[in-house]
């Protein structure tokens, strides 16, 4: 077994003397100063504890804030803090009662610490009430699978940094989410919590860098370790290996090992049973073989060009690209779609799919080597025309997104896509040393595809090879499971996680079940030539407990989605049950710790949000980070749009969404500043429509719209006696009075409108707590009827009890 290490991108040394960092003190000028994770992988699952120290160098009590990254499929299962002689341990809450816990004990002049997840891989720590000069450390255990990247490797992928994400909408008003540089929109109601300020180039090394891996392939046949993007030294006898950091690193860019393996087994499948005896949790893998036959394809490819890509990305995209046009055959079609604020496609090839002929694969191709990186990253448009061009296809239909996944409106861009995306396979190809893995497995997942990182230039012959192999004729589709003496608690096993089998692609699969860990699991489908498929393994019991906290997080994941796509209302209660069953954190819950000891007489302490650093391979930003926002990047250059391109254009920054978040989707693509309920389309019966009646029917539509832009600002309001009763007279009453003299002076209909106004005008700034929440209640309802839309559910990360 050797260690192979792979060529460093060339990066400018940060320059010592120069920079914010020069205004240092003896004691540092920034809370956080260490990182040390030490991971211990045992066959194909790692359990990780990461450490953070951190130092009040000032002289008050200080609260510090820190947005850093986690694996995205890790689940974090327990949070430790430690501080002088005192070790707290943390417990799961529900995310608004672990809130209320922290901000009663910093009030009460007790150390606190809360560990929040935003993203799948992004945290938010708080640590409160550090004395001057004093040292809290916090450590985190967290269990994560690697990833197979072909059936003789995996990868354990260690993120270090949260990269600057481009934030889309209009800015709100009222409460920000969180501390971080970017103002809250509509289209990311969270962005100042996911967007921590960023260190000026120049800054001396802040913060001390350890990792450590002990590897235990645990029967595997390990053959070969290689690291990414970082210098290592091994140490070991073969059987067991360990791999340390070379010191002096920087958390600029993510930690990456790959672990390559002889050929093994085809098949296999793990129970692990819980300690009470009567459940467990079950994993099943399977390495298939063989040779897909090939058949038509209708490929539709997105390729980012925004500014975040430019550099080695934008190389490497466009030769992802390419490589992807020159698979293609002539009995294919395919559209490539770039899009940065416009989305542009190549010269002559029109606006719908072209067959790939050699003629029509050089224009792509020739179009894909001029790109360059500019400008913001509107994604939606593009994406929701790719599934555009595929709806009509009756062949197999693939979409293939290049990108950093640099954006910020995930949930957003998930829950508009996940209904468009049935029958399409959807494969990410993620590039970038700090690339959001977090949104592009979702979005892979959805779309019942595949995810490939490239972290280098390097890596992208060995990733376009496996991408090679995903968008090409699966082995088998239709895929189901069927067990033999093995109960399998029902829907323990997401649909979308099966999706369809490629060659050399590794499936897996798990879930829970009931009673005796014993019997087989098969799975079956329909391999390419129409003849039936079928894998079968025969369960293995072992004590491998991370399996059960993985699975859980991976459950998790799956019922957020379904959540942010407008799930059943009840949901949230299940997720939030799930994670306190099952000591994983969510997006619903928290780990809080709370220290009995009284250190400081209440007074609020002194906060400080953590800088991190600018990712390898990225420019330094050209404007301050606060603006690190839709309206930061620049527009396209003028010659860009000139000949050679077809360009259609995207809303303007700061313009309304093209759709109703969370409403269902329209027919059709969507108009650009409409948010129309389906209910409110002009009729569709025999026979004209008349002038009158449409007429009347495009007023209703304008005042829906109208307040449907007020219901949603409601739902950002802070659950607070004062707060509610400001918005309810000072804002939705005067827009009522309007809109109720416009309907009236049309002759429309304005009898619940009139109603609720007469209420408000009834309400006092002195009534009771009970007579405004039940107003409140009540407008939700008002308003969600007359405009079609659902009441807007508080968002859970603004909520405090």
């Amino acid at each position: 077994m050797t260690v192979r290490i792979l060529p460093l991108p060339e990066t400018a040394p940060p320059e010592p003397e120069h920079g914010l960092g020069a205004l240092t003190t003896d004691k540092g000028n920034l809370p956080l100063d260490s990182v040390d994770v030490h991971a211990s992988i045992t066959g194909l699952t790692a359990g990780i504890e990461v450490v953070q120290g951190f130092r009040n160098p000032y002289d008050t009590p200080l609260e510090a804030t820190y947005v850093f990254p986690l694996p995205d499929r890790g689940a974090v299962t327990a949070l430790r803090m430690e501080a002088a002689d005192r070790v707290i341990e943390g417990k799961l809450k529900e995310r608004g009662q672990a809130r209320q816990d922290y901000d009663t004990a910093i009030a009460a002049g007790q150390r606190a610490a809360i560990a929040e997840e935003d993203r799948p891989d992004v945290f938010t720590m708080r640590v409160g009430n550090i004395l001057p000069g004093e040292r809290v450390t916090i450590r985190l255990a967290v269990d994560q699978p690697l990833p197979h990247e072909s059936a003789s490797s995996a990868t354990f992928r260690l993120p270090l940094v949260v990269a600057p994400r481009y934030i889309p909408g209009a800015p709100l008003d009222g409460e920000r989410a969180g501390a971080g540089v970017a103002d809250d929109t509509d289209a990311v109601p969270d962005a100042s919590r996911i967007s921590p300020p960023v260190l000026l180039p120049g800054f001396p090394d802040p913060v001390r860098l350890a990792v450590t891996v002990d590897i235990d392939p645990a029967g595997l046949p390990l053959t070969q370790i290689r690291s990414a993007l970082h210098v290592v030294a091994e140490e070991g006898d073969g059987e067991r290996t360990t791999v340390r950091l070379r010191p002096g690193e920087r958390l600029d860019r993510d930690f990456i090992l790959r672990l390559d393996f002889a050929e093994h087994e085809s098949a296999a499948l793990t129970l692990i049973p819980d300690e009470s005896g009567e459940e467990g949790t079950f994993s099943l893998t399977v390495l298939p073989s063989g040779v897909s036959r090939p058949s038509p394809r209708d490929v539709v490819l997105v390729l980012d060009r925004s500014g975040s890509m430019q550099g080695w990305k934008m190389v490497a995209a466009r030769r992802a690209a390419a490589r992807i046009v020159d698979t293609l055959r002539t009995e294919d079609r395919f559209a490539v779609l770039s899009f940065d604020t416009v989305i542009e496609r190549p010269r002559d090839l029109g606006t719908g799919l072209v067959d790939g002929t050699d003629r029509n694969r050089f224009r792509a191709v020739e179009h894909l080597s001029a790109l360059s990186a500019r400008g913001g990253t509107e994604m939606l448009a593009p994406l929701d025309e790719g599934c555009r061009l595929l709806a009509e296809s009756e062949r197999d239909r693939v979409l293939v997104l290049i990108t950093d996944g640099q954006v910020g409106n995930e949930d957003q861009l998930l829950a508009h896509l996940e209904p468009r995306l049935r029958g399409v396979r959807v494969h990410a190809v993620g590039i970038d040393q700090a690339v959001n893995a977090g949104f592009l497995n979702r979005l892979a997942a959805i779309g019942q595809g595949r995810c490939e990182l490239v972290e280098s230039e390097d890596r992208l012959d060995e990733a376009m090879e496996h991408i090679h192999h995903r968008i090409a004729a699966p082995l088998a589709t239709g895929l189901s499971l069927h067990p033999d003496g093995l109960e399998i608690i029902p829907d323990s096993v997401a649909p979308g996680r099966l999706g369809a089998l490629f060659p050399d692609v590794p499936l897996v699969v798990a879930g829970r079940f009931r009673g005796t860990p014993s019997g087989s699991l098969s799975v079956r489908g329909t391999a390419s030539g129409g003849s039936a498929w079928e894998q079968r393994a025969t369960g293995t019991v072992t004590r491998n407990l991370a399996a059960t906290s993985i699975w859980a997080r991976a459950h998790l994941r799956d019922l957020e989605d379904r959540y942010t796509a407008r799930g059943p209302d009840d949901l949230e209660q299940r997720i939030v049950d799930t994670s306190l069953r099952f000591g994983v954190l969510c997006r619903f819950t928290a780990f809080v710790a709370v220290d009995s000891r009284v250190v400081t007489d209440g007074d609020a302490p002194h906060q400080v949000v953590q800088p991190v650093e600018m990712p390898g391979g990225w420019a330094a930003p050209a404007a301050p980070p606060r603006m690190m926002h839709a309206a930061a990047f620049s527009a396209p250059a003028p010659e860009a749009l000139l000949a050679g391109t077809e360009s259609a254009p995207l809303p303007a920054p700061g313009s309304p969404p093209s759709f109703a978040y969370g409403a269902a989707p329209q027919a059709g693509p969507p108009t650009r500043g409409s948010s129309r309920p389906l209910d409110t389309q002009q009729p569709t019966g025999e026979g004209p429509v008349s002038p009158r009646r449409a007429r009347s029917a495009s007023a209703v539509t304008g005042f829906q719209q109208e307040l449907g832009n007020v219901l949603d600002r409601l739902g950002q309001v802070p659950e607070t006696y004062d707060q509610r009763v400001h918005h309810l007279l000072s804002e939705l009453l005067p827009a009522l009075d309007s809109i109720i003299q416009r309907m009236e002076a049309q002759q429309l209909d304005t009898t619940s409108l009139t109603a609720l106004r007469d209420d408000l005008r009834r309400l006092h700034p002195t009534s009771d707590q009970a007579t405004v929440n039940d107003l409140w209640a009540r407008v939700l309802q008002v308003l969600s009827d007359f405009t079609g839309k659902a009441a807007p559910r508080r968002p859970f990360w603004k909520r405090k009890n």
